[in-house]
């Protein structure tokens, strides 16, 4: 088959993997929205276009089939994460709609739903109750989605080479706890690696089984914590040294630091998200599980975390 994509965020962690991936389909032609050609420009054409400038987003969509939203303002006051996710996502789907394009696929995220617990959901199961403005305004752009039939995917923790957040995000807090490894989180967390992610994405866009509505979009075997710690603790120069703190006293050590107690929230609470209807019609594989994917990764983990304080 033949398609031309329109992929915004191509330059970022997750866009980037849909980009590469979608190159590499037969007959799949690749434009990039972009504020600006990045420095090291990925695959396919870039086409001019800010979402947090409506009338710059005017005719990119002419001639593109599909449109893969991965853009995403994750940072900034919350009148720049409302003017970026969801008024220009409002303006992107209503330039998709008025150019005929055939499908809208946005890559959101699990973090829409608040805090759970969450064991075993799926789709549709519990409502949407975002915490921060990014989420909320996330939540935002995925109506502006489904308002048009459009396809919205939502992962939970997304890991691999890249990743700046979840997993630097816990070797931070074990530095914060001064712990090498926490007790008492017996939590699960759906999990999915970048790459496998980016193949999805594409595949879904691609797929006749997937038209409109929200699917789940994580390795069908959720990580147990302790498994997800102990795989950070490989990345510590000294893996059997240091303390070992339980929940009550990192919950203590954690007072009066938002971001810690965000992380530990998260350790501590199931966030195990459900969908067995999205792999199973798509040409697509889960792969390996985080076990495999996370080996593959370490090295790039290790040269991201050197210099930084020690845990």
């Amino acid at each position: 088959m033949t398609a031309d994509f329109l992929i915004t965020g191509a330059s970022g962690f997750v866009g980037s993997r849909v980009a590469a991936t979608a190159h590499r389909q037969p007959g799949v032609r690749v434009r990039n929205l972009s504020r600006r050609t990045p420095p090291e420009a990925g695959p396919g054409e870039f086409v001019r276009g800010d979402l947090g400038d409506p009338p710059s987003l005017r005719g990119v969509c002419a001639g593109a089939d599909v449109l893969v939203h991965c853009a995403t303002r994750i940072d900034g006051d919350a009148g720049t994460v409302e003017a970026v996710n969801d008024l220009g996502t409002r303006a992107l789907v209503e330039e998709a709609v008025r150019a005929g394009v055939h499908r809208i696929v946005y890559v959101s995220t699990a973090a829409v739903y608040g805090r759970g617990p969450f064991r075993g959901v799926r789709p549709g199961e519990v409502p949407i109750a975002p915490v921060s403005a990014t989420s909320r305004t996330r939540a935002a752009a995925e109506r502006h989605v489904l308002d048009a039939g459009g396809l919205v995917l939502r992962p939970h923790l997304v890991y691999g080479e890249g990743d700046r957040w979840v997993v630097p995000g816990l070797v931070w807090l074990l530095g914060e706890l001064s712990a090498t490894t926490l007790t008492g989180c017996e939590a699960l967390q759906s999990m999915i690696d970048v790459d496998t992610l980016g193949r999805a994405v594409v595949a879904a866009a691609l797929s006749p089984a997937h038209d409109g509505g929200v699917h789940h979009v994580n390795h069908p075997e959720p990580v147990a914590v302790p498994d997800l710690l102990g795989a950070v603790r490989t990345l510590s120069a000294e893996p059997g040294g240091g303390a070992v703190v339980d929940v009550a006293t990192a919950l203590d050590r954690a007072a009066g630091k938002p971001l810690a107690l965000h992380h530990l929230g998260m350790l501590t609470v199931d966030h195990w998200f459900v969908d067995d209807a999205f792999w199973k019609d798509l040409d697509c594989s889960p792969g390996d599980g985080f076990a495999a994917g996370f080996r593959r990764a370490a090295p790039w983990y290790r040269s991201f975390l050197q210099g930084r304080k020690a845990f």
